[in-house]
């Protein structure tokens, strides 16, 4: 009887049950199951793979639906790869069965993606990045319920005091709006109280988006980050970016970065015709991010409003020259992560190269604009593998002075 060495077990999760099959690393079939996810059904599926010590667990969308699952793994000590769905989707499609989706061909799927692809990223139990995702979850969460609160006092007014419409309302000019009134017909008579009632859950709402926003800043602060330091980019837009990029060493280069951000255009050329359209791809939320960002630059005197306006008098369209500014952004925000690990890596002073999958130097400028003028968007990066870990800096990269750090301004 054949010794095996490693198993891979592929994991499709949903949110009451987990379908597993573990595979050799020939591709060989050894089990499969399915198991409930609560305390029994886990405990059960532990028990199941007690047979094959040496095991990696491949989980479907480690960042999404198989987040649970995988951080009780993690948390037991278990080494867990992240299945893109996209990669599992198209092992699917080539396999035998006719594209069928069922749970067991699902776990197949993700088991032969974690068995012929190199490169999967490896989690890491990290309880700090985990809890400053869900702090910056519960501030969007708060943030939309803010925004559904105002509409409805907006509402309320409309009915109350018709004709007069304030834009971003607040709570105070909400009281002052609703102590000027005094309806004395019975509709208006209960408007009234149910608008104080709304700008109650205002006052709450805004209180508490004001005590976590403290804790992101303390959070993000206690990470080494400086993504702060970049115009447009709070505590909360910080937290999302590093709660949903986790580690930035799983990007090859600042494209690859772009294009997870969605603000890569997507190539649309045909023959001698060559034009690019806008990326509905990405995510989203991180593009929700540099839109911010973008947004803030240009109503101050920055380097990114007069990148806008140098784009505008290029022939660009307002839309157009924001989705540059969102693309120079994005590959400034990279920078920055870089920067950031390399320190949390090395000695204070340390400079490392970028690498062979990196870019051209390296800036802390929270700007827009580069500190390179021959590094531009559409540059191409240099090619070679994405390194596992960040380089170690040698001699020869510190007396490079196109490797040194530029310091924030």
């Amino acid at each position: 009887m054949a010794v095996i060495d490693r198993v891979v077990i592929g994991v499709d999760p949903h949110k009451l049950s987990a379908t597993i099959e573990v595979v050799t690393t020939g591709g060989e079939l050894m089990g499969s199951g399915r198991f409930a996810t609560d305390k029994a059904g886990y405990a059960a599926m532990r028990g199941y793979v007690r047979g094959w010590p040496n095991r990696v667990w491949a989980v479907e969308g480690a960042n999404g639906a198989g987040r649970p699952l995988a951080q009780r793994l993690l948390e037991a000590g278990e080494q867990v790869v992240d299945v893109p769905a996209k990669l599992a989707a198209r092992a699917r499609l080539f396999d035998t069965g006719h594209n069928r989706k069922t749970d067991a061909l699902d776990a197949h799927s993700i088991a032969m993606v974690a068995v012929r692809t190199t490169g999967l990223r490896v989690l890491a139990l990290d309880g700090e990045l985990e809890a400053l995702r869900m702090l910056a979850d519960r501030r969007d969460e708060l943030s939309k319920l803010r925004v559904q609160t105002v509409n409805r006092i907006q509402r309320l007014f409309s009915e109350l005091v018709p004709g007069q419409r304030k834009r971003d309302l607040s709570a105070l000019q909400a009281k002052a709006i609703v102590a000027s009134v005094g309806p004395r017909d019975i509709a208006g008579r209960t408007r009234r109280p149910m608008a104080v009632d709304q700008i109650a859950d205002l006052v709450a709402v805004d209180s508490k988006l004001k005590r976590i926003k403290a804790e992101l800043k303390v959070a993000v602060t206690g990470r080494g980050s400086s993504l702060m330091d970049i115009c447009g980019v709070g505590p909360a837009g910080a937290a999302r970016i590093l709660a949903d990029v986790g580690d930035i060493a799983r990007f090859m280069d600042r494209n690859k970065f772009a294009s997870w951000t969605g603000t890569a255009p997507l190539d649309a050329s045909s023959g001698e015709q060559i034009r690019h359209r806008l990326s509905r791809a990405g995510n989203r939320r991180m593009n929700h991010v540099l839109h911010i960002a973008a947004i803030v630059q240009l109503r101050h005197d920055t380097p990114g409003r007069a990148y806008y306006r140098r784009k505008l008098a290029a022939g660009k369209t307002p839309m157009e020259a924001i989705r540059c500014l969102k693309r120079r952004l994005s590959d400034v925000v990279f920078k920055r992560l870089l920067a950031d690990a390399r320190a949390s890596q090395q000695p204070a002073g340390a400079l490392i190269d970028a690498g062979p999958g990196g870019h051209c130097g390296a800036t802390q400028k929270s700007s827009a604009a580069d500190s390179h003028p021959h590094v531009d968007t559409s540059d191409q990066p240099r090619p070679g593998p994405a390194p596992t870990t960040l380089p170690a800096t040698t001699a020869r990269d510190q007396t490079n002075p196109r490797n040194r750090l530029q310091p924030a301004t």
